[in-house]
C-alpha cells in the first residue's frame, strides 16, 4: 500500500491526528512538519499516479476543491504568496502541497529571501523541531477549518 493510501486508511479509522477535513474528492490534512506554518496537503480519495488519470468531472472537482482549500490555507495563516504543487515524485498518488508563504521567508536560502520551498534544505524542513506538538496541532487545525467553512459557505450560497 502507498503511503498515501495509508495516511487515507488512518483517516477513515480516525487514527490521524492530521486530518482536517474531508472533501467530496480528498481529505484536507496539515503537514507533519510547520517549517511554513499553514503548511497543508490535499489528499486525492482515488489512487492514481497523474492527475490527467482521473474521470473528467471528478478531477474538474478536485482542481475546484483544491481551488478553495488552497484559499483557505492562504486566508488562516496571512499568507503573501501560495506555492501550490503536484508533484509525486516520492509518493506518486495524486496530492497537492499547499504552503503558504511570506515575504522572505527563506531569508539565507534565495534571492532577497524569495524562492521555491525546495531551496530550504530538506534537513530544516523536516526537522522534529518544526512538528507541531498536540496544542499547536489543534490550533492550526481549527483556523484552517474555520476558514475552509467560511469559504464553503459563501460558495455555496453566493
Amino acid at each position: 500500500m502507498c503511503l498515501i493510501c495509508e495516511r487515507i486508511r488512518e483517516i477513515t479509522e480516525n487514527k490521524n491526528p492530521y486530518f482536517v477535513k474531508e472533501m467530496t474528492t480528498g481529505y484536507v490534512v496539515i503537514g507533519d512538519h510547520q517549517y511554513f506554518e499553514g503548511y497543508t496537503l490535499f489528499l486525492c480519495k482515488r489512487h492514481v499516479n497523474e492527475l490527467h488519470e482521473l474521470p473528467h468531472e471528478y478531477k474538474l472537482k478536485f482542481l475546484d476543491e483544491m481551488s478553495l482549500i488552497s484559499q483557505a490555507v492562504s486566508q488562516a495563516f496571512q499568507a503573501d504568496k501560495m506555492n501550490i504543487e503536484l508533484l509525486g515524485n516520492g509518493e506518486s498518488h495524486v496530492h497537492w502541497h499547499l504552503f503558504p508563504r511570506k515575504n522572505a521567508d527563506l531569508g539565507k536560502y534565495g534571492h532577497n529571501g524569495k524562492g521555491p520551498v525546495w531551496w530550504l534544505p530538506f534537513d530544516e524542513m523536516y526537522d522534529e523541531n518544526v512538528r507541531p506538538g498536540n496544542e499547536k496541532l489543534q490550533e492550526l487545525k481549527v483556523k484552517l477549518i474555520d476558514e475552509i467553512n467560511k469559504i464553503g459557505s459563501v460558495t455555496t450560497n453566493g
